[in-house]
């Protein structure tokens, strides 16, 4: 949640282009499994626009909109995850901000997000790297790009197989005896285990 009053920034000072710096009223930063996605929203109340930038690039232009409260849909990422910004008025000329993704609040689609994905953050040959690996298909994304893989069962568990670059990657999965914990999966690269990390 964002609160934004009339045209003015109540957030830490942003590296912005200076033409967008006027109406912008909030921002996100959302990780997915392609990378870390900014999202940019500029309300403009005296004129009645509505601008969404995803990534510095626009993707809704809306002038002239008499109702200043509303929602604005569009998609983020690779594979399109749909995304909704609501204007709520919350007093006079006061209005609130909340995003959206995939029908869920930002905090709760994190939340679950945490679950459903392991993230490991490495620097790899002088390139700092993402790695996600998406439990529920096993799909491997790295750099924003999924990643062609090779999946084998294991006397205890299973391990998925991928290189990137020169290096011999494996995530294995094993079963950790605890209910709750469920399944930990663990990234080998060049036979090192890579820590995981919190995003």
């Amino acid at each position: 949640m964002f609160r934004g009053v009339n045209s003015e920034l109540e957030s830490p000072a942003l590296n912005l282009r200076p033409e967008k710096m006027a109406d912008l009223v909030a921002f996100w930063e959302v990780a997915l499994s392609d990378g870390v996605h900014k999202i940019e929203f500029e309300h403009g109340t005296t004129s009645g626009k509505r601008v969404v930038y995803v990534d510095g690039k626009e993707v809704i232009r809306r002038d002239w909109m008499f109702k200043l409260v509303g929602k604005e849909t569009f998609a983020v990422g690779a594979t399109n995850i749909k995304a909704t910004i609501n204007i709520d008025a919350i007093s006079g000329f006061a209005y609130e901000y909340t995003l959206e993704i995939n029908g869920k609040s930002l905090k709760k689609y994190m939340e679950n997000r945490s679950k459903t994905t392991n993230t490991w953050i490495l620097n790899l040959d002088g390139i700092d790297s993402r790695i996600v690996l998406e439990k529920d298909t096993m799909d491997v994304w790295c750099n924003g790009k999924k990643v062609e893989t090779a999946g084998e069962f294991v006397d205890d568990g299973t391990e998925t197989h991928f290189t990137i670059g020169n290096h011999d990657c494996c995530i294995k999965a094993v079963s950790s005896g605890k209910r709750k914990e469920g399944i930990i999966h663990t990234l080998i690269m060049d036979d090192q285990e890579i820590p995981e990390s919190a995003e």
